[in-house]
């Protein structure tokens, strides 16, 4: 009966509705996040910035060309969501950001995030179905809130009953302590793999492995 609820309520938002999944589009949710394949292209690019801040590329190291470098264009679209928290005039100023988002049969499983209370972007998890890896970010404005926690949970269901995977891998900086908890807390255990991560911009740093394992299931893929 809640999740029947749940499911009326998030369609008559115009969100997609958790596991009402479609051929190659996917929707799941936890206690406060919706997570979705984006759908426009401005969910795409939300998510991207909350990863792109200086304290988030400590760990990452993307590339110049991999994040949104100016701060006050990721502040701007992390200020939006994709259901009612868009002003007008920002569509009507950039049109290309409304063009729907077709995702790529090579692409990892990119999963948007929302705060489900706000309408906003708050992050975003991606998992690496060939290789069972998961990772994510969330919104600087969403960190040390417990919502890590429920990225990893909902990285976890997607990878068991929607990617089919029986185990997820998520490896992380061994300094980072925030990822770490929010893994263990998301029921993830020590595993076995590489000590040591070569970033996209050359540094290295140690790492640790953690592994989630479930039972597997498909929905509707393609």
């Amino acid at each position: 009966m809640i999740r029947s609820l749940l499911r009326r309520r998030q369609a008559a938002s115009g969100l997609p509705a958790p596991d009402a999944c479609t051929p190659g589009r996917h929707a799941l949710a936890t206690r406060r996040l919706l997570f979705y394949t984006p759908v426009t292209r401005l969910d795409v690019w939300a998510a991207i910035s909350a990863g792109a801040d200086p304290d988030a590329q400590r760990w990452q190291g993307n590339q110049a060309d991999q994040v949104i470098a100016d701060a006050d264009t990721r502040r701007a679209l992390l200020q939006m969501g994709p259901n009612g928290a868009t002003p007008r005039w920002f569509i009507r100023s950039n049109p290309e950001m409304a063009e729907p988002f077709e995702p790529s049969p090579e692409m990892p499983e990119f999963m948007v995030c929302v705060r489900r209370d706000t309408g906003r972007y708050a992050g975003y998890f991606e998992i690496n179905t060939d290789k069972g890896e998961l990772g994510g970010n969330l919104a600087p404005d969403h960190r040390g809130q417990g919502l890590g926690t429920e990225l990893f949970l909902a990285g976890a269901e997607f990878a068991h009953r929607h990617a089919g995977l029986p185990t997820v891998r998520a490896g992380t900086a061994t300094a980072n302590l925030a990822c770490r908890r929010a893994l263990e807390r998301a029921g993830f255990v020590p595993a076995p793999g590489p000590t040591r991560h070569t970033l996209p911009d050359g540094r290295e740093l140690d790492s640790v492995w953690y592994r989630h394992q479930g039972t597997a299931s498909a929905c509707a893929r393609l």
